[in-house]
């Protein structure tokens, strides 16, 4: 039963991350070319922007999943060299170096929580390699004024 649990828990949270992301990639790439007054180079930078606060939103849907997972003591735990600033903060801090790849290793999670520690690492990888190339697409788009496709004046 705590395996389904799980397996729930974690599905649920990649689902909402990645349906998150692919509506914050739709509404950037129909509305930055509606904002032609700002300069072609300022557009990739609102789009870094956007993304940023994105991936910060979905870093934190994560912890707070490990959060509220750790609310049931038969999940799991966290082990390590906990900050002792709060649970949640501990939570955020796994959450930034899992979804990021990055991966310290100070704090682990055990038991059944492990689980989310690898759903969360494949989901991150997957939106910041997705963010890598909406920007990049992006870039070929806004960042020379003389290739763009829209039809904006050089600024």
């Amino acid at each position: 039963m705590l395996i389904l649990s799980a397996f729930i828990i974690n599905g649920s949270l990649a689902l909402i991350a990645i349906l998150f992301h692919y509506e914050v990639l739709f509404r950037l790439g129909k509305n930055l070319p509606k904002v032609a007054h700002f300069a072609p180079r300022f557009r990739v930078l609102l789009g870094v922007g956007a993304i940023f606060i994105a991936h910060v939103f979905e870093i934190w849907l994560f912890a707070l999943g490990y959060f509220f997972t750790l609310q049931f003591p038969m999940m799991g735990n966290l082990m390590g060299e906990l900050s002792g600033h709060g649970l949640i903060l501990d939570c955020a801090y796994l959450s930034f170096v899992t979804f990021t790849t990055l991966g310290y290793g100070e704090i682990v999670a055990q038991g059944y929580l492990r689980y989310l520690t690898g759903v969360e690492a494949l989901t991150g990888f997957i939106l910041i390699t997705w963010s890598a190339s909406f920007l990049f697409i992006e870039m070929q788009t806004y960042w020379d004024p003389r290739k763009s496709t829209h039809k904006n004046p050089p600024v």
